[in-house]
């Protein structure tokens, strides 16, 4: 649990210290905020390679799978729309009801309540020797697919925000679809060195060709012309061909979590200024979004919607226990209560919704749900604990 906790803090400290470092650092803060991108790309790219690794299912005989995603598709879509809703019917006002942009930035920004952490969850029901039951190899299988239908879902998404067809957004979504094309056709094909520096070196590689391919077309194009791949979906392809070994070790452990634990305080340390007056934002690039403009409100209210989005987002996931009727009302509950844990993927929403210029109260009540989550995660252990048991003592 000190792992999770971890988490919050260094989300929190992230925060405080976006609000700090531009008044320190004043005009050289521009310099340090495009390294806290890159690094936070870097780490991005590592937290989804592993993901990718993860995922392995048998091609021969797809049919067996079908179910549990279709499960896990509901189980990350319905938090996601139900937040969306409530930012939408409660958090704007009424004539934004039917604009379009208000609709995709809402959608963009709520994803980060969809994907269960796979790495929180299948550590602690680890530690309750779980590993051979049911609810274990489940949350094992909805978990990987969660995390994928999140990624495929951010695709249709960014197009949306980047607007107009054009010949790179054409392009763009060509190589969307050959990544996956690869990532199907060469799934764990490949033996690498899978120790924490490798990865981390094939994710520095990974995040390097993508913000080439961004820093070429920019130079020929202009800034608009520019072809922006987010690094999510090609991490999580070159995670897919590797073969996965797992390599033990505390050394390797203690990596990884600190490479997560960076990536945390980079998220938070991403967030833009926030007014606490009330006032609405005026900066050029606060403009170019619709949410940002809405006034910052005041520390009780924005507590009380953060409750509400972490109820939103929590009854969401309860979709599996509508399934698997062939197990017990315990064994469900439990498997669903397991996935209400969030961490680094939906961290990541947050990242690339900030890279859209979102802001406002809805971006500090999404990043403070989520610190909330990451707390609460305590309490889910121990109920997943007492299901597990009640269920499998019988």
């Amino acid at each position: 649990m000190k792992k999770v906790l971890s988490f919050s803090f260094m989300l929190m400290a992230g925060l405080v210290l976006s609000q700090l470092l531009p008044v320190w650092l004043g005009e050289t803060y521009g310099e340090v905020k495009h390294l806290v991108e890159i690094m936070l790309g870097v780490c991005l790219a590592f937290i989804m390679i592993n993901v990718g690794r993860e995922f392995e299912i048998d091609k021969k005989n797809v049919k067996v799978y079908v179910k549990d995603y279709f499960v896990a598709m509901f189980a990350a879509a319905v938090p996601w729309i139900l937040i969306a809703l409530y930012y939408i019917f409660v958090l704007m006002p009424q004539e934004w009801w039917s604009s379009g942009d208000a609709w995709k930035e809402s959608l963009l920004l709520s994803r980060f309540a969809a994907p269960t952490s796979a790495g929180i969850l299948f550590s602690m029901l680890a530690a309750m020797n779980l590993q051979k039951s049911w609810i274990y190899q489940k949350a094992q299988t909805l978990a990987i697919f969660d995390d994928l239908d999140t990624i495929i879902l951010m695709v249709p998404l960014q197009v949306a925000m980047i607007g107009e067809m054009n010949w790179q957004m054409a392009a763009m979504l060509t190589v969307i679809f050959g990544l996956f094309v690869i990532g199907w056709r060469y799934m764990s094909r490949f033996k690498m060195r899978q120790t924490w520096f490798a990865i981390f070196t094939y994710a520095v590689l990974v995040y390097g060709a993508t913000y080439a391919i961004y820093l070429i077309t920019g130079h020929f194009f202009g800034e608009k012309g520019a072809i922006h791949i987010e690094v999510l979906l090609p991490a999580f392809i070159f995670g897919m061909i590797i073969k996965n070994k797992h390599v033990g070790g505390k050394s390797e452990e203690r990596a990884a979590t600190t490479i997560s634990l960076v990536f945390m305080l980079l998220v938070g340390m991403s967030m833009p200024l926030i007014d606490m007056s009330g006032a609405a934002p005026v900066s050029e690039e606060a403009k170019q979004s619709l949410i940002a403009t809405i006034p910052m409100m005041s520390g009780w209210e924005i507590a009380l919607h953060v409750l509400a989005v972490t109820f939103l987002s929590n009854i969401g996931k309860l979709v599996p226990m509508f399934f698997y009727r062939d197990h017990s009302l315990t064994e469900r509950l439990a498997l669903s209560v397991g996935m209400f844990t969030r961490g680094e993927v939906g961290a990541g929403v947050i990242f690339i919704a900030l890279g859209y210029n979102i802001g406002g109260p809805i971006l500090l009540i999404s990043v403070l749900a989520l610190v909330l989550n990451l707390i609460l995660t305590v309490g889910f252990v121990t109920i997943v604990k007492w299901l597990a048991k009640r269920s499998y003592s019988k």
